[in-house]
């Protein structure tokens, strides 16, 4: 009689285990695409696991790890999850449009400037100021 106890609690650990991994999973999934910020702290709660166990899971820890590094800077609101975070070359891109824009801005400021300038001079030349 004792092993088949023996077998039905192993059986449930197995399933209850298998059941926290998967609520684990999930609050990470949800987290990520809600633009959450993902820590050990909120996939524990959001899970209802405690994070010293998500430490000992490699996989969960190192994701969690990830997603933390790379996710929002680090918890700013209206984050946008990992999967539509811009790629290196669209940022590299946009920085070189930045540039161009403030390259332009720059020399019609110096252009305006310069006619103000000229008309001040025109100004006092006449006398009218």
């Amino acid at each position: 009689m004792t092993t088949d106890n023996c077998n039905a609690l192993a059986v449930a650990a197995q399933q209850r285990s298998h059941e926290t991994r998967h609520r684990a999973i999930e609050a990470l999934r949800d987290l990520d695409a809600a633009g959450e910020a993902v820590t050990f702290t909120s996939v524990a709660r959001t899970a209802g696991v405690s994070r010293s166990w998500l430490y000992r899971q490699p996989d969960l820890c190192s994701e969690i790890d990830r997603l933390r590094t790379t996710g929002p800077a680090t918890a700013t609101i209206g984050a946008v999850p990992s999967a539509q975070r811009a790629t290196t070359e669209s940022q590299s891109r946009r920085l070189e449009a930045t540039l161009d824009e403030i390259r332009r801005l720059k020399a019609e400021n110096h252009q305006l400037r310069e006619q103000v300038a000229k008309r001040f001079g025109q100004q006092r030349a006449d006398g009218l100021t």
